[in-house]
């Protein structure tokens, strides 16, 4: 009896021995199609203020869709919350909510105006704000021009289709436009940047005095043409 118990658990181990790599096999294409998943489904997005519009890239840097924008009434990186500016940066998708029952008031004597958000709101993480996102409208003529009180506002039919290609954790890249670096004052700051550089090198490429109190001079080298025939 017990021959037969040992032979059971002998071949039981090297079964055991002949499957794991199998298993193990297994385990691995699941993890590695689990993460090539992930990788097609690394899309992010790239909102334009300069052209007005929204990008949907995907992990390869191909242009996926491209819709066109409402932004920020008032032009620069939002700095405070009334401020009509559209932030400007890399932020990420906190949540997409439904918004065709919401209302908003925009302050221009019509009271509060239903479908202001058109059907969803894909909100972003925005350091100090909590009222930014991506949503619809219900004025599809403000389209491409700045209009808004600092979200991104898309056609609702097009919010639609982004919405289906949207998740939450997604980058959402904005990038200014010109004017709106101009009005940031960021140019002073670079032209400033730049000159400082510009005096530093040519600081450094000026003679250093030596210990004997002369200038280091750079060593003369005479040329076949300075040397006189005897």
């Amino acid at each position: 009896m017990k021959a037969n118990k040992q032979k059971r658990l002998t071949y039981c181990i090297l079964a055991l021995l002949i499957l794991l790599p199998y298993v193990g096999m297994i385990g691995l294409r699941g993890w590695y199609k689990h993460r090539l998943n992930d990788i097609n489904n690394a899309s992010f997005i790239v909102i334009s203020k300069e052209d007005m519009k929204l990008r949907l890239i995907d992990y390869k840097g191909r242009e996926i869709v491209k819709f066109p924008i409402a932004c920020g009434k008032n032009y620069g990186n939002k700095e405070t919350k009334g401020d009509l500016k559209t932030p400007e940066g890399l932020f990420h998708v906190t949540e997409i909510e439904k918004a065709s029952s919401w209302v908003h008031d925009f302050g221009d004597g019509k009271g509060e105006i239903p479908g202001a958000y058109g059907p969803f709101f894909i909100r972003l993480e925005v350091p100090g704000q909590k009222g930014i996102g991506i949503h619809g409208t219900h004025k599809p003529e403000s389209i491409g021009t700045r209009d808004t009180e600092g979200c991104i506002r898309l056609n609702n039919d097009d919010l639609l289709k982004l919405v289906k290609q949207t998740h939450i954790g997604m980058a959402v890249f904005i990038t200014p436009s010109y004017m709106d670096v101009i009005k940031s004052g960021k140019v002073d700051s670079l032209k400033l940047a730049i000159r400082e550089h510009e005096k530093s090198i040519s600081a450094s490429k000026k003679p250093k005095a030596s210990s004997s109190g002369k200038k280091n001079e750079p060593e003369k080298t005479t040329t076949t043409s300075q040397i006189k025939l005897k």
